[in-house]
């Protein structure tokens, strides 16, 4: 590759042993991908990243030691920060200087911090870059030769394009209509190989990419119904253990969870991670087991046949398993403002649609929710946007949300609470343009310009297939273990396992369980604790 078409790797130290040690190390592993650059002072780097800033290039990494005369590595770091936000950025630290470390992943967005010396490189040094590395590469835009999306900015149709190839982990370039000549039909989607697809359905787009996956067989030992954190954690469990394993989702997996934009509070990541990138590493932990995932495919029906358990797909295939997991998730609730029903996809969305942040820049975005995930998309946001007004109809942010969004929310200037507050209208012609509020205490309103809304208002379980043969509650949850009732008609001596439904060998897991956590842990945990129990029934069977 060129030498100025490399990605830079900047090393920034004031010890000439250590600089010589890092720019060394960094050469070996890394030389034939990246440009390695290594300087003496911060200032010299930050001068060197105003020159790659003017060039219109971009760096994929800046390692930085704390310890520097001039200024720390910290605030080096946050200096870069303003320049160029999706850098990686890893600090050098002696044992002293691990508390300033962890003050600094909120601070600068820190991805990592290495304690000197950092022997052997091979276990210690790249195995940490190489993430980091590989995580920027996912959304670093070389010049442009990959997939184009052209189509109207607001029209619903477009945004579901965007979202799906987002969700995919595509890679896109989005042009809208009114600067473009292309024929036909919008939203249309140019592939790298030439070919038009003009209007595409989700599966003529997952087909066109080639990532439908194979075919799927006739029998599994467990079919997985709903690919979110409880689905995906079943399917890592359920392959790892010898177990033919198939996972049949909707949309694309992730659920909820691969929507959030942030997620600080999951054990093994203090930096935080997307949702997006959370699930794409689970689903590909799945497949590396010998998962197999069929998406998108709509699950219709549930039935038994003897010892097998029938799940009937949407295109009129049938796919039978010893056991099903049922785990299908939530949806959210729709706005009930008025008018607010034109306006989906149009400047109203249902989760932190990532795909739409790169529109929000220097905007006033309403997010509304009181809830993890809410708040989740609002810090998020407040990165990208003018301004965010969070909009909650309780009277206490720290009701429904874990105390570390409330500290970050109360902290981030640009973030607005509005409490005791409700959309009570949306307004617009083709799209969203603004939004009346209503004050619940005092029954005001006020209007607000507004051309995106993000809502997490509650949820319901993805559930109504399955009315008959597996007993819900009246909200639609489905009910397990001790909860089912007595009355049930149940063909077995003994009584449900916890996670078993009222079919015998079908089980449920996630937020669709009745009385469940609703935490992507609990619910990874419950996918976990499903396969057990599968096996206690298979041995039963």
């Amino acid at each position: 590759m060129p030498e100025r078409h490399r990605p830079m790797v900047l090393a920034v130290d004031d010890d000439p042993h250590v600089l010589r040690a890092i720019r060394r190390d960094l050469s070996r592993h890394y030389q034939d991908r990246y440009r390695v650059v290594a300087v003496d002072s911060p200032l010299a780097g930050l001068q060197l990243l105003e020159t790659v800033r003017q060039r219109g290039e971009e760096p994929a990494l800046l390692i930085a030691d704390q310890r520097m005369p001039e200024m720390t590595g910290v605030d080096f770091l946050a200096r870069s920060l303003e320049m160029f936000p999706r850098a990686r950025r890893v600090l050098l630290t002696a044992y002293a200087d691990t508390n300033a470390a962890i003050d600094a992943i909120n601070r600068v967005r820190l991805d990592h911090y290495l304690v000197k010396p950092w022997e052997p490189p091979q276990e210690r040094l790249y195995p940490v870059l190489d993430e980091l590395l590989e995580d920027w590469q996912r959304s670093y835009l070389p010049p442009y030769d990959g997939i184009r999306v052209i189509g109207h900015r607001f029209a619903p149709a477009t945004h579901r394009v965007r979202d799906l190839l987002t969700r995919l982990h595509q890679p896109f370039r989005f042009e809208d209509a009114e600067d473009s000549s292309v024929p036909g039909p919008l939203p249309a989607v140019l592939l790298p190989d030439g070919k038009v697809l003009s209007r595409p359905s989700n599966s003529d787009l997952v087909d066109a990419l080639g990532l439908r996956g194979t075919e799927p067989r006739q029998h599994y030992d467990l079919a997985i119904v709903g690919g979110g954190p409880a689905g995906l954690a079943a399917s890592v469990y359920g392959a790892s253990e010898g177990l033919s394993t198939l996972l049949v989702e909707s949309y694309v997996p992730g659920g909820q969870a691969g929507t959030s934009s942030r997620i600080e509070n999951y054990l093994g990541f203090p930096a935080g991670v997307s949702g997006a990138e959370l699930i794409r590493r689970a689903v590909a932990q799945a497949r590396r087991f010998g998962a197999e995932v069929l998406a998108p495919a709509d699950a219709t029906s549930l039935r038994t046949s003897g010892r097998a358990r029938v799940l009937t797909l949407a295109d009129g295939r049938e796919i039978s398993a010893s056991t099903v997991l049922l785990s299908p998730g939530l949806r959210y609730n729709r706005l009930e403002a008025e008018g607010a029903e034109r306006f989906e996809g149009a400047g109203i969305y249902y989760g932190a649609t990532t795909s739409e942040t790169a529109s929000c820049v220097g905007r006033h975005v309403f997010i509304v929710g009181g809830a993890n995930s809410a708040g989740q998309a609002a810090v998020h946001f407040a990165k990208h946007a003018g301004q965010v007004s969070l909009v909650i109809r309780g009277d206490r942010l720290d009701k429904g949300m874990s105390q570390y969004l409330v500290d970050e929310i109360t902290a981030t200037g640009n973030i607005e609470v509005r409490l005791n507050t409700e959309i009570a209208a949306a307004h617009g012609k083709e799209q969203l343009e603004g939004v009346t509020l209503l004050n619940t205490l005092d029954g005001s309103t006020s209007h607000s310009d507004a051309e995106y809304v993000f809502t997490f208002i509650g949820a319901r379980p993805n559930t109504e297939w399955l009315a008959g043969p597996v007993a819900m509650d009246d909200r639609g949850f489905i009910l397990t273990g001790p909860d089912i009732p007595g009355d049930t008609a149940w063909d077995l001596p003994r009584q449900p396992f916890l996670l078993e439904t009222s079919v015998p060998g079908v089980f449920a897991a996630g937020d669709a369980r009745a009385n469940s956590m609703k935490r992507i842990a609990s619910s990874a945990g419950e996918g976990a604790m499903a396969v057990a129990l599968v096996h206690r029934y298979r041995a039963d069977s």
